[in-house]
């Protein structure tokens, strides 16, 4: 097929029609081709992509309505433009209600012809483009972008394709970095509901205050500043997909008036008397245990379980290792061609740092690394020295049970030293220091208390 996008295919069965128009709109820098009958006009269709097809009423083959028909059903984005010397009202609207474009009456003028065309050809581009667009995105987003042959990825994998399609709510459990938005919206671009928009909401950036509001909207005079009427993002949401991120920061009462919009499928705005309906399909996110804040009396035990309808727990980098050399090949190649450097990979040495730190930022924080390494490399490869200080020191760690079987350290030596020495790799982060220990934040508390209790 050629790539004629903005083709107009001319179809008539009298010769000297078809030259004419093909000789106006030529002249008036359209691409033209010409077909004698429907049949033809359906040949030419499967060779060439057009845009628009401008065809004769009355026909001896095969008569314009029933060409109409056939290009519609089979080729539902070309605009059909009808030509008619039977300019009686009911054949016009009759063609209209069989999905054409417009008509023209015959004798044609020019300038109504170049006005009609025009529009039906820019109409049918901007219709191309935005299924161009759709089809970008739904690739950017679907599960097959999401790197990781790691058996803990190919089970977030098969969980996106099983739930895609599905009404069903879905809670995303992870570290901060491990990429929960980017499931949430291959969840949504592999759905049903991908022509619909994806809204999402980073619960802990909004201001208690507000986030009512830009939930549910509000009508005007509801409070102070409320000098118009506002939509929340529930209703930007609707037929689509609402992502709820960091779902754990939810203010209490906010839970509750959330549980409300899932259950009964309708919201109401502040201040308003009357609710809105809502179809919407809710995915929420939290790097916290939501069961321990469930027990703290933090979040709302109903509607922890009313998110948690299908769970998708996404594995630590440092889980998932040998996924580091196609996540580093990957972000290579993004980070190389956006800052236009031509790079021939990573040296050995430096990608064996890289699967050696224990990666607290997750790929997040990878792919920072990358984008540093990219910018600073002054060579074809990139090389230790161009990775940041922290990533460096990762092969100083062995030297921790070299010098304490030297020192010939008491095992509990060893474990208050390597404690202190992660502590101080994660800036103080007990969060992510207990995560890289492989312990709870409750057992490394302990043990610093323990240090703590050592030293006086």
């Amino acid at each position: 097929m050629t790539d004629n996008a903005g083709t107009i295919l001319v179809v008539d069965d009298e010769p000297d029609m078809r030259t004419l128009l093909r000789d106006v709109l030529q002249e008036h820098g359209h691409q033209v081709v010409v077909a004698p009958s429907g049949r033809e006009a359906l040949k030419r269709l499967a060779e060439e992509e057009c845009a628009v097809v401008l065809t004769d009423l009355r026909m001896k083959e095969m008569q314009g309505i029933e060409l109409l028909n056939e290009v519609k059903r089979t080729f539902p984005d070309i605009n059909v433009i009808i030509m008619t010397a039977f300019g009686s009202v009911e054949t016009a609207i009759d063609a209209m209600k069989h999905g054409a474009y417009d008509y023209l009456i015959k004798p044609i003028k020019t300038d109504e012809l170049l006005r009609v065309t025009d529009r039906a050809v820019r109409e049918a581009a901007l219709r191309r483009e935005v299924h161009r667009l759709r089809r970008e995105v739904h690739k950017e987003y679907s599960f097959h972008q999401i790197l990781g042959k790691s058996k803990p990825m190919q089970e977030v994998f098969d969980l996106i394709r099983r739930v895609a399609d599905s009404p069903t709510n879905v809670l995303i459990t992870g570290e901060s970095g491990t990429g929960k938005e980017l499931v949430a919206k291959a969840i949504h671009y592999n759905s049903e509901r991908r022509d619909a928009p994806f809204v999402p909401v980073n619960c802990a950036a909004i201001p208690e205050a507000l986030i009512e509001s830009e939930l549910f909207g509000h009508v005007k005079g509801s409070f102070t500043d409320a000098k118009a009427d506002k939509r929340g993002l529930f209703e930007e949401a609707q037929k689509g997909t609402l992502f709820l991120d960091e779902i754990s920061e939810l203010p209490l009462m906010l839970q509750a008036k959330l549980l409300r919009a899932i259950q009964e499928r309708e919201i109401r705005r502040v201040g308003a008397t009357r609710s809105v309906p809502v179809d919407v399909r809710i995915i929420a996110a939290t790097n916290l245990t939501l069961t321990e804040e469930v027990k703290a009396k933090r979040f709302r035990e109903d509607l922890y379980y009313r998110l948690n309808v299908i769970e998708i727990r996404l594995p630590p980098l440092r889980e998932r290792r040998e996924d580091i050399p196609m996540l580093v090949e990957a972000f290579l190649k993004k980070c190389a061609e956006a800052s236009r450097k031509t790079l021939q990979g990573m040296s050995e040495p430096a990608l064996a740092l890289l699967m050696d730190f224990p990666w607290p930022g997750n790929v997040r924080e990878l792919e920072n690394v990358i984008e540093r390494a990219v910018t600073l490399a002054r060579g074809e490869k990139i090389l230790p020295e161009d990775l940041p200080p922290a990533v460096q020191g990762t092969r100083g760690e062995r030297k921790v049970l070299d010098e304490a079987a030297d020192r010939i350290l008491p095992l509990q030596e060893v474990e208050k030293e390597y404690i202190l020495r992660i502590l101080e790799k994660t800036g103080g982060n007990k969060y992510q220091a207990a995560q890289t220990l492989g312990i709870d934040r409750k057992t490394l508390y302990r043990k610093l208390a323990e240090i703590e209790g050592s030293k006086e």
